[in-house]
């Protein structure tokens, strides 16, 4: 039987967001966005003793960082993306277009200095190619900037030097992105407009896109209306700013599992083997976030030895000697008691039933304890021996008295057996006391540790040692005795190396007794089919 529990815990952390979503438009700010999402999924499975919960953590880091990157001038010819030859952007070349134009220099670029420059000559009104009305002269070219993987926006920048001689002429600029044949953006601006007298400027501006861009086609246009001096530019500039957006995603899988029996509560078990780890062991740190535990070694106590354990556990045992005493006190106590009730019992009896108090005396005389036995037995033949000598002395004619002397001293050559008998476990029993009374005193030493103690690097010196004690290891080396090397057992013969000499008995034997033998027994065997 399965228990599931599914718990989502989502959290964000940015110490700078970045917003930049696909479908933005233009520079997205530069910055850090990091999303966490936790899924915990628990899982019980139930047995016959008990359970097991599974908790599985699984925690999804997403990262997302945003910047900003600039492609630099790419009509520099440089930059790889135009020909140095022919469409670079200071204008030592014409790029092609419609409409008459010149390629002036030295004073007649006037403002824009003594190199070559542009001028728009073309007085007609008519729509360029690239759509912009109010045209009659363009330079138009297509730049390809697929190199740049651009994917997720940006802004298209420029800059131009215009030099405006008349001020009823005008002239303007015109960039259109395209992601393959689609176009993304299309952007015009009039730099100086007819009957504006701006002279000599230097236009800076751009255009925002979004999603990708592949080629840019860069249109620049105008009219020389009066046909005096036409609009002249020079120094052109085209600069591509766009997001690169990277996502990381990094996932950790934690899974931890317990076990839990049936019988009773073992929250309090669980929280003594917490405890005891914390308690005997160190938490480590680590750069990755993760927790150690590493044992503590602590030092041993350099004043615990043999003698010192020894002398420990001869002390227990000094303290658990009076209650031996105490209890043969006790057993010497019930046996007074037992005496004095016999010697009442005899006293109470007449002279003429003598042989009733023997008979009733024989078997409290089967007594298990030797000490009992002995003393009965001695009051029996004293008491016995008293009413013996009386009847001799006042009456004569009776013998039975006299034919109990032979009983009595029978009966006491059978107790002296049993006790030989008895004293003889006796000694064996005193042996086994001493190691039996060692062994409670471990236990008693080892069980003072207690279940948390015992991991402690001293109590375990202190196990070890006690272990010795038992094992009498102290004089185990006392009896050893030094086996002495037996003289004359090695010889300076040295064998030849590299050389196998003949054995010719040896040889002898192998061949001629080992032939001969087989001979004997073919021979043996031809004899008796000849038979």
């Amino acid at each position: 039987m399965y228990w599931v529990w599914l718990c989502i815990l989502v959290s964000w952390h940015s110490p700078l967001r970045a917003e930049c979503p696909v479908t933005a438009t233009g520079l997205c700010t530069p910055g850090v966005e990091e999303t966490i999402v936790i899924d915990e999924v628990e899982t019980i499975e139930y047995e016959a003793d008990g359970y097991t919960v599974t908790t599985e953590t699984t925690t999804t880091t997403t990262t997302i960082t945003t910047t900003n990157e600039d492609s630099g001038d790419i009509l520099d010819g440089d930059a790889g993306y135009v020909s140095s030859s022919k469409y670079e952007g200071d204008m030592d070349l014409d790029w092609g277009g419609q409409g008459p134009a010149t390629m002036p220099s030295g004073n007649s670029c006037y403002n824009l200095g003594a190199d070559k420059c542009a001028q728009i000559t073309g007085s007609g009104n008519s729509t360029s190619t690239m759509g912009v009305s109010g045209m009659g002269t363009t330079f138009i070219q297509i730049i390809d900037i697929s190199d740049l993987d651009i994917e997720n926006g940006g802004r298209t920048n420029y800059s131009i030097k215009v030099d405006k001689r008349d001020s009823q002429d005008r002239i303007y600029m015109h960039i259109t992105g395209k992601d393959g044949n689609t176009s993304v953006f299309s952007g015009t601006d009039i730099l100086s407009e007819s009957g504006v007298n701006s002279g000599y400027q230097t236009y800076e501006s751009g255009f925002d896109f979004a999603g990708g861009i592949t080629t840019l086609t860069i249109e620049i246009g105008g009219r020389d209306i009066n046909l005096a001096i036409g609009p002249l530019y020079d120094d052109v500039r085209i600069n591509v700013l766009y997001n690169v957006v990277n996502q990381i995603v990094t996932e950790h899988i934690l899974s931890v599992e317990m076990w839990v029996a049936y019988g009773g509560s073992t929250e309090t078990e669980v929280i003594d083997i917490v405890e005891n780890i914390f308690e005997h062991n160190d938490v480590v740190d680590s750069t990755t976030d993760d927790m150690y535990f590493e044992p503590e070694f602590n030092e041993p106590d350099m004043n615990m030895s043999y003698e010192t354990v020894e002398m420990e556990m001869e002390f227990d045992l000094d303290i658990e000697m009076p209650e031996m005493e105490m209890a043969d006190i006790e057993m010497e106590m019930e046996m007074e008691i037992k005496e004095i009730q016999l010697d009442e019992l005899e006293i109470e009896m007449p002279e003429m039933e003598m042989a009733e108090i023997e008979v009733d005396i024989e078997p409290e005389m089967e007594e298990p304890i030797a000490t009992e036995t002995e003393e009965v037995a001695n009051e029996t033949t004293d008491e016995t021996e008293e009413p013996v000598e009386e009847p001799k002395e006042n009456v004569a004619e009776e013998p039975e008295p006299e034919e109990s002397s032979p009983e009595t001293t029978e009966d006491e050559t059978e107790e002296e057996v049993v006790e030989e008998k008895q004293e003889e476990p006796k000694k064996e029993e005193e042996k086994k006391e001493p190691e039996a009374k060692k062994e409670k005193a471990a236990k008693k030493i080892v069980k003072k540790m207690g279940d948390k103690g015992r991991y402690d690097s001293t109590n375990q010196l202190k196990t070890l040692i006690v272990m010795q004690v038992l094992g009498d290891t102290k004089t185990f080396f006392d009896s050893q005795k030094q086996l002495n090397d037996r003289q004359g057992f090695f010889t300076d013969y040295m064998i030849p190396d590299t050389q196998i000499e003949n054995n010719n008995i040896a040889q002898y034997y192998l061949f001629m007794g080992s032939e001969g033998l087989m001979n004997d027994m073919i021979d043996s065997q031809w004899q008796t089919d000849s038979e």
